[in-house]
């Protein structure tokens, strides 16, 4: 019997698999890293032998004559690799590796080397590396961002390495001893020195553990909460030194602790602090019983974290300071330490304990050890109590407390106390040394443990937890002692390596011994140190240890042959030292032994061997094929915990035997298993037998099977007889006695419960076309249970499925109810669930009762169900509310039914949303039978033609359409200069090099190559606006003209020429708006003026500085500002610009100081400069340079327009005298700074209605001189700057000014713009306006030249939009020609265009409108003898037209109306005379035009660009080139809005007043005309194919909403082209047939159409099969649909395979026609097929739906197999069925939907009747086979078989067995018909049975007038 005694050793045993030495890799890696100590390596060795071949003994050498110091620094840790690895992909191990100064950070996996992945050297020596992963807040929402990072830890510093790039240094304030990295971030332990005591107040300690939560934020003081018995649980800082932190996780948030004075682990839980626990810390200790550490002690620490020195604040014995102290003391005794009893110590004994822990640290822990230390924590709290200390503690306290002037540091995280050790005082043992190692671990049930190794014990202790209802919380329950020296946890098999004592390795999974682990090439130690019980610790819990079992099967063996002592060594208090062990087995000194183990990553985990050698083993797995682990699963699913348990070891074990199975044998072994646990004895069935024969039988398997248990009972049986008496049975054929179970084993009782998920799960597997070959595997074993349990309707089922193979199997077991009851549970019905009948009863439209499912295990079942119940039988809510209707979701371990509601979250779109809430893809929907799917597939092809706009990107790859997908893929900012992501629309390089100087070359040419295809009017556009080149001065030298003069009058004309080129920039900025994307490491480049000229024909120079002539000081001042604004603003809003591009851009020359002042205006404009640090822009403006300060101002106002930011509001006041305090000293700031601020006010609180500031610029806009001849020039830009801001701070608030009434806006205005008495300043000013000026005398009226325009403009915006027709009436122009003389003809222009846009609505595009502005007796016949003055009338006239004309501008801004444009042109073209006006009008019809490009208004502009000479000056310059950059806004891709504050922008921009020369500023701030940038909006909408990325045509049709001057309507559009404004649209759509058609509806929400057009308008669209772009083909006769739409028949017959490629780019599809769809040699007998395939191929190609083709060809496989008789399973059958029902559903509905399905009219019914006629022809012959199938006799044997389950599966009749009896008898078929319909067979099918049921033996005969074949 020797050889049994192995058997039993190994029985319990498993091999570790994929042995190999193990080496830190960093090591190797560091030997080549050229640092110090590796130069002192060299000197040491000599280098022949450092690179010697055995790497790592030449290593080990060389380090051992390194100092010892230097060896201890090595040190490395390994992870699971987590660097946004996909789960699929390659798991792999990181290592961090650390020596000296180095740290590496490489990674590997099995099919990898290791590599380095990163490598840092620091400058002083690391104590510690680690990773930790710290959470970034977003800015915008709570969500927080990962950052995972390396953090290396130097003496006085902290380096922190992110992912990304990032480094920090976080300085450290004091000495760590550990870090810890944790979910928030790290943790800091702070080493207790001597120096304690100097540093707080005596007697007060100091924190020791901080947080930091990201490398830049200050290290926090850690807040404790301890469980306390006396105080309760009170929040103080986590000041114990005793307490040492062990452990830390993030999930969860958990940290160990141990008290190195009582020897106690604590766990708590890390969390963010509360406030009220933040607060409660924080307060003053003005209380006695305040918290130990106050405000105090909290300011010593604040300094001394902020290294400032307080040491020399008073502190002496004297001082007050002193009680407070003592007084601290007293009430931190009383405060209970963790743990369960507090440590209150007389003062002496706790101070003793600081001075020793102080001294040496080492020796604090025995000092108080044993009883002694017990005692005294049973003293009762100290006599003298709280009182008596101080007089009046309060006041004491408080007067004399030196409250330092640093406000403490908040702390951020709280440690909750969950759990500590318990100690029993009947107990005396030994205290508990520091836990070596803790980790969490979860056992095969799902149980969690968190584990620390106490090693003075030599034992690893086990605290169960669990999660409180609420997850909240985590509950800590028992603990329970393995003896360990050493364990690892394995984390992905729920289970943990132990090493125990005597040195072997022992795999746990939780507390469950599982077995020992055999690592081959290792001598184990002895056997008989096997079985060692588990210490129970005192809450002792019934732990479910196979530890009976193991004892039973020592029992056995000692009667046997063991010798005695082995009993004895089965007690409980064994303890092994490794000393004597090593002594007595003297043989083991040879062989290295396991000494420890590390590093345990998934399933591997590395061995350190007593020889210093490491190896790296791996744990197999608890099963490789997915059948076996989801049986596993739904086993542990539905048994109680314990039960699960059993079997889970019981089949590890079994697996994994050394020497075990391979993969192909594992099912098989893993049925003998299982049914041996069930009771069953596997050798007497037939076909378990068999599986024997397929396994290579090991003798430890064979010993295995021959026990028929291993848990449960305690007989013995005589195996080796019963082999024997198999072999007897079977060889003589003497006839066996029933075969009975065994009802003790132990999963006897539960069988029908795992028969019925076992069913469960073998319907799941029906639904998987790649596990459905599994099933047949697993059908096996459920026909055998199935028969045992006596469930005929299951047998009959699953011969249903697989006739050819169950007929096979007929033996049955006899289960004897005997001693232990099976439990039947309720769930387990007669009838079987079968999902595929389930879903066919659906299509049918019949009730259906809810489907039974295991949750997580039956995912696919759940899925398929809720989308028929949702799509087919149309339940809305099938997904949310009514789950529990269709589905049954089993309770585990509980045998009774609940139908619990499983609530998904509620979906807003059709079902699809339900496919990709369970993460369901069209890769999983391929491998779904196509009966099944075809269901779906038509609810995807429904929803890829007509789908939302707004879905989410999982579903638009669901439905497959990519445009979609693209589309809601956010990313598509363009890094580069690009349109989008992957669009690389860069610009052609240009070949001149001067050309890309121009600043315009960013301007992408695909797209406005689309928008203007005929001509070249961009490049004319560029040529109009370019400034880099010289010009062209040709002047003829007549002959009279000197040399001297001729040059001079070259110069002359340069100088007019140099009028226009200073203009351009403001038109160049509008037309390259938001075109480029900088790069951060580049300056931007800014194009030069060039104001030079060349003279042909020699092309010499002309320049201005040649002194012959005189130029105007300053002239280029603010023309370079106007260009560095233009530069600026191509910066794409979207682009990375930060704080530091900004500075770098500033220039070195202060000759471009002016250019950067404009692109800081820029930069604003664009929203970037909300990015420039307050300090910088504090810089900037102390530099006092007047242009910064304006572009600056004005820049960072339109950043922050309309938000009220306070900090800019200070900003701006500094530079406006009104809105400082009267007191104040007066600053001088220059005038044009003033008007900027004054705007800048209006800027940012622009709609606000501010009070105060709409006060003080009501009254600035009448400002007047004052004394000292302060505020005297350029009076008018002041006073039109503050109107101009008034009616920006109230836009459009009409009359409803809140609280402003006592103000009289209106009235005030009013008289501002007529003149009249001036009023007494009122408030603040009054003190500044006291004197009159000395220089100006205007009285007390008020000066209307200068306060008109302002009041005029600020009324206009005020009462914006409303028709207010009183105020407009102010407005009016004069009546008679007395009060006209009084007024400028500009004023009327201004009045005229308030007038207009305050009767927004009564604006009409026609000249009529226009017209009626004039006056009446403007328009009507003069008489003579009136006194007129006609030039006068004729001005009049003129301005009043402008006016309007301008005002129809604004009204109809960037909406391309042809009736406004055509009136517009009408007036410019005809009569007109006036520059201004004229330029006026051109304004107006390029802000109509914006951004259209239109030909005539830029032949206009061309026009008048020539013009140079006579009166055309810079200002009209400047509006014409201001109207070409509107009419090409942003390259074509933006226009105006007509929002009100892109009005009040376009009013300030476009103020009709422009600069005569290029220094004037007196009217209007120049700076101001580039607010036009402010009424910019994207609108253009750009199609990009999705396939090709590139910009391409498609038709849009776009729906108009109803308004009161026309209906809805529909337009059609061929874009890239500009949208309407969004808001008044209804819903904008791609139409087909080229393209999938895409609705956008606009009436529910316009955001994601304007997230669209603010990423460059790209809009992906697919184009369909068979088209071509419009492109290549306009008309669309080249398509290849267009031959055949007109006879679709004959489509099929004209279809070539090689056509193929023009319909589809479908790889898939293409070899498929290669293939399949050509005459070939191989394929010429089968012409039929090719036929066939190259319809189908059509059909799919046509019909958009290529997916459907492995559809057709599985519906025709099915049916030619039919036809054949080759079919063994009736699978396909069900398909067909399916699929028929589903036909016929549609059909039903009416032949209006015929055209829905997805399967073609002409396919089907020809299929259906190949079916019908193969399955009817059988019926002719065989009618007796169904008859004796329905009498209930025997199943047929042979081929009959399958063909009849084919039949009742194909005719959907069911297990008629019991039913014959009622049908039997039925005389005429109304009998039949009522009898059957309970039966639920359809009619159709229903008559097939007619002839057999009714009919006689003689064989089937025809109904009378039914022929068949009409059904």
């Amino acid at each position: 019997m020797s050889h049994n005694l192995v058997y039993e050793e190994t029985a319990t045993m498993i091999a570790a698999g994929e042995l190999q030495s193990f080496v830190p890799f960093g090591r190797e890696h560091c030997r080549n890293h050229p640092n110090a100590f590796n130069l002192q390596l060299r000197e040491l060795q000599p280098a022949s032998e450092l690179w010697s071949s055995d790497g790592a003994a030449g290593l080990v050498g060389s380090l051992q004559e390194v100092s010892l110091q230097e060896r201890e620094k090595e040190c490395w840790q390994l992870r699971k690799g987590c660097m946004g690895v996909r789960e699929e992909d390659v798991e792999f191990e990181e290592e961090l590796y650390t020596a000296g100064t180095v740290v590496v950070w490489s990674q590997g996996s099995r099919t990898q080397a290791s590599n380095v992945y990163k490598a840092f050297t620091v400058d002083s020596p690391v104590q510690q590396a680690l990773w930790c992963n710290f959470a970034v807040p977003q800015n915008k929402k709570d969500e927080e961002e990962v950052e995972q990072t390396v953090c290396i830890v130097q003496g006085s510093c902290v380096n922190v390495h992110t992912v990304t790039g990032k480094d920090f240094i976080s300085p450290l304030p004091f000495q760590v001893s550990n870090v810890w990295a944790t979910k928030f971030g790290l943790l800091l332990e702070r080493k207790n020195a001597a120096t304690d005591a100097q540093l707080g107040p005596p007697g007060e300690p100091l924190p020791t553990v901080f947080s930091m939560l990201h490398p830049l934020d200050e290290i926090a003081p850690v807040v404790c909460k301890p469980t306390g018995l006396f105080e309760g649980s009170r929040v103080q800082y986590a000041s114990d030194s005793t307490m040492k932190i062990v452990f830390s996780c993030s999930q969860p948030s958990l940290i160990v602790s141990y008290d190195t004075l009582q020897g106690i682990h604590s766990v708590w839980a890390l969390r963010k602090v509360t406030p009220d626990e933040r607060s409660s810390v924080l307060r003053c200790a003005a209380d006695p019983c305040g918290t130990p550490l106050g405000l105090m002690a909290s300011g010593f620490l604040t300094s001394h974290l902020r290294n400032i020195s307080r040491l020399d604040s008073p502190v002496g014995t004297s001082s007050p300071l002193h009680y407070s102290a003592l007084h601290s003391h007293q009430s931190r005794m009383t405060t209970s330490s963790p743990g369960l009893h507090s440590r209150i110590h007389s003062p002496s004994i706790s101070n003793m304990a600081a001075l020793s822990r102080a001294h040496s640290p080492g020796m604090a822990a025995p000092s108080f050890s044993g009883a002694a230390r017990f005692n005294t924590s049973f003293y009762s709290p100290s006599p003298r109590g709280h009182h008596g200390l101080l007089p009046s503690p309060n006041s004491t306290v408080n007067e004399t407390m030196l409250v330092p002037e640093m406000e403490p540091i908040v702390p951020d995280l709280c440690m909750e106390q969950l759990w500590s050790e318990t100690i029993t005082a009947g107990c005396h043992r030994e205290m508990s040394s520091q836990a070596s190692k803790v980790f969490l671990t979860s056992d095969l049930c799902e149980n969690c443990y968190l584990c620390f190794l106490v090693e003075s014990h030599q034992e690893l202790r086990c605290v169960k937890f669990i999660e409180s209802n609420d997850t909240s919380q985590l509950i800590f329950a028992s603990v329970t002692t393995i003896p360990a020296k050493d364990a690892e946890p394995l984390q992905n098999i729920d289970a943990m390596l132990v090493l125990e004592a005597c040195g072997s390795l022992v795999l746990y999974t939780g507390v469950t011994r599982v077995s020992k682990v055999f690592v081959p090439g290792l001598l184990s130690p002895t056997f008989s140190m096997t079985n060692h019980l588990p210490h129970l610790s005192t809450p002792v819990e019934n732990i479910s240890t196979p530890a009976n079992a193991g004892s039973r099967h020592l029992q056995r063996l000692d009667e046997a042959v063991m010798p005695s002592p082995v009993s004895e060594l089965r007690g409980p208090n064994i303890k092994h030292h490794e000393a004597s062990f090593l002594e007595d087995y003297t043989f083991q000194q040879a062989m290295p032994y396991i000494h420890a183990l590390r590093d345990a990553v998934c399933n591997r985990v590395t061995l350190e061997l007593s020889s210093g050698t490491m190896l790296r083993i791996s744990i197999p797995e608890i099963a490789t094929s997915e059948l076996v682990r989801k049986c596993l699963q739904a086993i542990r699913f539905i048994l109680p915990k314990d039960a699960a348990m059993k079997v889970l070891v019981k089949w590890y074990n079994i697996y994994n035997a050394p020497g075990g199975p391979s993969a192909h044998a594992e099912w098989s072994l893993f049925v003998t298993c299982f049914m041996t646990l069930m009771g069953y004895n596997t050798d007497r069935l037939a076909w378990t037998r068999n599986l024997h024969f397929e396994v290579p039988l090991s003798p430890v398997i064979a010993a295995k099977k021959a026990r028929p248990s291993d848990g449960g009972s305690d007989e013995v049986c005589d195996e080796c007889l019963i082999c024997c008496d198999d072999v007897v049975y079977f060889v003589f054929g003497i006839g066996l006695p029933s075969l009975r179970l065994d009802s003790a084993a132990p999963l006897f009782p539960h069988i029908p419960a795992l028969f019925y998920v076992l069913h469960l799960l073998y319907q799941e597997l029906q639904l998987d076309e790649l596990q459905r070959a599994r099933a047949s595997s697993l059908v096996c074993l459920l026909q055998q249970l199935a028969r045992d349990l006596q469930l005929e309707e299951y047998v009959d089922l699953y011969w249903r499925d697989y006739p050819s193979l169950i007929s096979g199997f007929n033996e049955s077991c006899l289960i004897d109810q005997g001693k232990t009851h099976l439990i039947r549970p309720s769930y387990l019905r007669a009838e079987p669930p079968c999902v595929l009948s389930w879903l066919s009863s659906c299509l049918r439209g019949e009730e259906v009762p809810p489907f039974p499912y295991l949750p997580g295990i039956c995912q696919r079942t759940r899925l398929l169900v809720l989308s028929y119940a949702l799509y087919i039988a149309g339940d809305e809510n099938a997904t949310s509310t009514d789950v529990s209707k269709y589905l049954a979701k089993l309770s585990a371990g509980v045998s009774k039914e609940t139908a619990s509601n499983v609530i998904f979250p509620p979906y807003k779109f059709t079902h699809n949303s339900l496919f990709t809430g369970l993460g369901f893809t069209l890769k999983d929907l391929e491998s779904v039978p196509f009966g099944v799917a075809l269901p779906i597939r038509e609810a995807i092809y429904r929803c890829r033609e007509q789908p939302c706009s707004d879905w989410l990107e999982e579903v638009c790859l669901l439905i497959g359409r990519q445009d979609l997908t693209k589309q809601a893929h956010k990313m598509t900012l363009a890094k580069s200069k690009s349109v989008g992501s992957g669009l690389s629309l860069e610009p052609p390089a240009t070949t001149e090099a001067d050309e890309e100087e121009d600043g315009m070359s960013d301007i992408i040419q695909e797209v406005t190559g689309l928008i203007w295809s005929q001509d070249l009017r961009v490049q004319e556009v560029r040529r109009l606006l370019q400034s880099s080149r010289p010009v062209r001065v040709s002047v003829v030298q007549l002959p009279e003209v000197s040399d001297h003069e001729y040059i001079e009058e070259k110069e002359n004309k340069l100088l007019q020429l140099c009028q226009r080129t200073m203009a351009l920039p403001v038109g160049r900025g509008l037309f390259t708006l938001f075109s480029y994307h900088p790069v951060p490491t580049e300056p931007l480049p800014v194009p030069k003026l060039n104001l030079t000229g060349r003279a042909p024909p020699r092309n010499t120079m002309v320049d201005l500085n040649s002194g012959n002539i005189d130029v105007p000081p300053n002239m280029t001042s603010w023309p370079s500002f106007h260009n560095g604004v233009a530069a600026g603003l191509k910066i794409a809003p979207a682009s990375q610009v930060d704080s530091a591009w900004i500075a770098y851009n500033k220039p070195k020359s202060p000759e471009l100081a002016n250019e950067y002042a404009g692109f800081l205006m820029a930069l604003g404009l664009n929203g970037h400069l909300t990015k420039l640090a307050t300090l910088n822009i504090h810089d900037y403006l102390t530099k006092g340079h007047e242009m910064t300060s304006i572009g600056l101002l004005l820049g960072v106002s339109s950043a922050k327009l309309g938000t009220m930011d306070m900090s800019i509001t200070r900003l701006l006041s500094i530079h406006i005298p009104a809105l400082l305090p009267p007191t104040s000293t007066e600053l001088d700031v220059p005038h044009n700074v003033q008007v900027a601020a004054v705007i800048g006010i209006g800027l940012v609180y622009q709609g606000t209605g501010h009070r105060h500031n709409a006060e003080v610029l009501l009254s600035e806009i009448g400002r007047p001189p004052g004394p000292e001849m302060e505020y005297c020039t350029d009076r008018e830009s002041y006073s039109l700057a503050a109107g101009l801001a008034l009616g920006m701070v109230c836009l459009g608030h009409g009359s409803n000014l809140i609280g402003m009434t006592d103000l009289n806006v209106p009235e005030q205005l009013y008289q501002y713009m007529v003149g009249g008495h001036r009023r007494a300043q009122a408030g603040a000013n009054r003190e500044r306006h006291k004197s009159p000026s000395y220089q100006i005398k205007e009285g007390d009226t008020i000066n209307v030249d200068v306060t008109c325009p302002g009041a005029t403009l600020a009324l206009a915006m005020i009462y914006l939009k409303t028709n207010n027709r009183s105020i407009a009436d102010w407005l009016k122009p004069p009546d008679t020609w007395f009060l006209l003389d009084f007024i400028k003809p500009e004023f009327l222009l201004l009045r005229t265009l308030a007038r207009c846009i305050i009767m927004w609505d009564e604006i009409l595009p026609n000249t009529e409108w226009v017209k009626s502005n004039i006056p009446q007796i403007m328009r009507g016949t003069f008489d003579p003898s009136e006194d007129i003055n006609m030039e006068t009338m004729a001005q009049a006239q003129d301005y009043i037209t402008a006016g309007a004309c301008l005002a129809l501008g604004l009204r109809f801004a960037g909406s391309a109306n042809s009736d406004a444009f055509d009136c517009l042109y009408e007036f410019q073209t005809g009569y007109y005379n006036l520059q201004t006006g004229l330029s006026m009008i051109l304004l107006a019809m390029s802000m109509v035009m914006s951004g259209t490009g239109n030909l005539k208004v830029l032949q206009l502009c061309r026009f008048f660009h020539k013009r140079t000479g006579g009166e055309m000056n810079y200002g009209f310059h400047m509006a014409h080139h201001m109207a070409l950059g509107l009419l090409f806004l942003g390259g074509g891709r933006y226009t105006l809005s007509t929002s009100n504050s892109a009005i009040a922008a376009l009013l300030c921009a476009l103020y009709p007043h422009f600069p005569a020369h290029s220094t004037d500023n007196r009217y209007h701030l120049q700076a101001l005309r580039h607010l036009a940038v402010l009424a910019a909006e994207p609108r253009l909408l750009v199609p990009v194919d999705v396939d090709s990325l590139k910009p391409c045509y498609a038709l849009l049709e776009i729906t108009y909403k109803e308004t009161k001057w026309y209906d809805e309507t529909t337009v059609e559009l061929m874009a890239p082209t500009m949208l309407p404004e969004l808001h008044l649209l209804k819903r904008v759509k791609v139409k087909g047939p080229r393209y999938w058609e895409l609705s956008v509806d606009l009436s529910k929400e316009t955001q994601h159409l304007k997230s669209i057009l603010s990423r460059d308008g790209v809009l992906y669209v697919k184009l369909r099969a068979g088209q071509l772009p419009y492109k290549d083909d306009p008309q669309g006769w080249k398509s290849l649909l267009a031959s055949t739409v007109n006879h679709r028949n004959s489509g099929v017959r004209a279809f070539k395979p090689d056509a193929i490629s023009t319909f589809t780019s479908e790889p898939a599809l293409v070899s498929f026609a290669k293939f399949f769809c050509k005459t070939s040699e191989e394929m010429k007998h089968r012409e039929d097929s090719l036929v066939l395939f190259s319809a189908m191929l059509y059909e799919c190609v046509t019909q958009e739906c290529p997916e459907m083709l492995p559809t057709y060809i599985a519906v025709e496989q099915a049916v030619g197999a039919l036809r054949r008789g080759d079919l063994l399973q009736t699978f396909p059958l069900w398909q067909m069925r399916l699929v028929v029902e589903l036909w016929d559903s549609r059909v039903l509905r009416g032949p209006a939907n015929r055209h829905d399905t997805l399967l073609t009219s002409e396919f089907l019914p020809v299929m259906k009747n190949m079916v019908d006629v193969a399955l009817d022809g059988w019926l002719k012959e065989n009618s007796s086979v169904l008859r004796s199938y329905m009498k209930g006799e025997a199943l047929p044997k042979d081929a009959q078989s399958t063909v009849l389950a084919c039949f009742l599966v194909y005719r959907s009749i069911p297990c008629l067995r019991n039913a014959h009896t009622q049908l039997e008898g039925c005389s005429s078929l109304g009998d039949l018909l009522s009898r059957s319909s309970q039966l639920g067979i359809p009619l159709r099918d229903l008559l097939r049975l007619v002839p057999v049921l009714l009919g006689s033996a003689s064989g089937p005969q025809t109904l009378q007038g039914f022929p068949l074949q009409a059904f």
